[in-house]
């Protein structure tokens, strides 16, 4: 996969922080683990050194999943941006016209999407219908409960909005 993936600056240097503690205190402790487990004689029948290898598999292919990911980072400086129109790493303001209630999305890339903080991938359904629109347009957005209409009740941009 060598193709290019929008990150906003604060994603690429939360990935890179991540990144930089797993090289560092994670390879550490399951370093020390291994020791241990290895002084416990028979590696054969080790059950804490097998652990303790599975952790340091699962952690070397976390380690390359990130670095391939802040290889083909295409850093958006959101900071720049402005208007009222919906784009890569704004943060959207919704009125829902179903429910009434407000709610709040950052259209961020697929690597540092978390829907529980309201940072939406720039290719899920929300981010496909909001992307162009502008303040005070109506969309509908197919979700697994049905159509939804939201008003974008606000559009804004900067590091500060994450």
């Amino acid at each position: 996969m060598s193709d290019r993936m929008p990150i906003t600056r604060t994603g690429y240097n939360r990935m890179s922080e991540e990144l930089k503690r797993l090289k560092t205190t994670e390879r550490r402790d399951v370093a020390q683990q291994i020791e241990i487990a290895r002084s416990h004689g028979d590696l054969r029948e080790n059950a804490d050194y097998d652990a303790a290898k599975e952790r340091q598999g699962m952690l070397e292919a976390n380690i390359r999943t990130l670095e391939d990911k802040l290889a083909r980072a295409d850093i958006i400086d959101v900071s720049r941006l402005s208007g009222d129109r919906v784009v890569f790493g704004a943060r959207v303001e919704l009125f829902d016209l179903g429910t009434e209630e407000d709610k709040v999305v950052v259209i961020v890339g697929e690597a540092e999407a978390d829907a529980k903080t309201g940072h939406i991938s720039v290719t899920s359904p929300m981010a496909r219908a909001l992307i162009g629109k502008n303040l005070d347009d109506t969309v509908r957005v197919q979700t697994p409960g049905g159509v939804k209409q939201f008003e974008i009740t606000g559009v804004s941009f900067g590091d500060s909005t994450f």
